[in-house]
């Protein structure tokens, strides 16, 4: 018992999750229980190397809340602990403009695939992929990760963590955020809503993590972060000024930015 618990703080040490979760609530603001689901599913998962199923995170959340950012410092991430040739980053809107080239898209995204979980498998590693943009994917890319997800797949298959970051479902967390100051218990209406887009998520292998909206002190936590990477003294008389140019809804006391952070580069490159 002591050497297979041994062996399996070993496999979790390899992906450095610690240092993972301390850069995700330093950089990713207002998301803490996002996180801790995040980080209890990769802490799971990763803590052996053979699976009855994929691991697929789907994560969603309106315009704004940090989903682009945080697929950008999981690709950062798992790229500088394992090959960065098994850390895939796909980007729907750059890698398959064309609706129109939809199953050319997907031949090549499941030709991609398959390499890279051939290679894993051979390195006895697992593979991560981040597709962001989701909601622009076309059906038959959905129909060809939703095959992935299938548990009726040889070994190397069922290795796989998939990270899925769409703002499909946002009308369902901004309803459940403003109604409940918080996005427990938001996973079986957002789930509902998601079944009816595509069967993808209805999958098991599918974890759902739903994102919130951003309130107002965390806007101001992004102005503050950007002002400073462009050089500016960070002046809160004048952050609060710019925070309050945004819109917001108001409930339950609170403010919370229709647009998240989306609108605050563009304001400080104003500046």
């Amino acid at each position: 018992v002591y050497n297979a618990i041994e062996n399996l703080d070993d496999h979790v040490l390899k992906y450095d999750l610690e240092s993972l979760e301390r850069s995700l609530h330093g950089e990713v603001f207002g998301q803490p229980e996002a996180l801790e689901e995040l980080m209890n599913h990769l802490n799971d998962y990763l803590s052996t190397y053979v699976h009855q199923q994929p691991l697929a995170l789907s994560l969603h959340g309106a315009s704004g809340v940090g989903k682009s950012h945080l697929g950008r410092l999981l690709t950062r991430h798992f790229r500088s602990v394992v090959d960065d040739r098994l850390v895939v980053h796909y980007l729907s809107k750059h890698q398959c403009p064309l609706q129109d080239a939809a199953q050319l898209c997907g031949s090549k995204l499941a030709q991609r695939i398959s390499e890279v979980v051939t290679r894993a498998e051979e390195e006895e590693q697992i593979p991560f992929f981040i597709l962001d943009e989701v909601e622009l994917m076309p059906p038959p890319l959905l129909d060809i990760l939703q095959a992935f997800l299938k548990s009726n797949q040889t070994n190397e298959f069922l290795n796989v963590v998939y990270v899925f970051l769409s703002s499909l479902g946002q009308r369902e967390i901004t309803a459940h955020v403003l109604q409940n100051a918080s996005t427990a218990g938001a996973h079986k209406r957002l789930r509902e809503a998601l079944s009816l887009i595509h069967p993808l998520w209805t999958e098991p292998a599918v974890e759902l993590i739903p994102l919130s909206l951003l309130e107002r002190e965390h806007v101001i936590q992004c102005f503050l972060e950007e002002m400073t990477l462009e050089g500016f003294y960070p002046d809160l008389s004048q952050v609060e000024k710019l925070a309050d140019e945004l819109a917001y809804h108001t409930a339950a006391g609170k403010q919370y930015a229709k647009t998240g952070c989306k609108q605050v580069v563009g304001k400080v490159n104003q500046l």
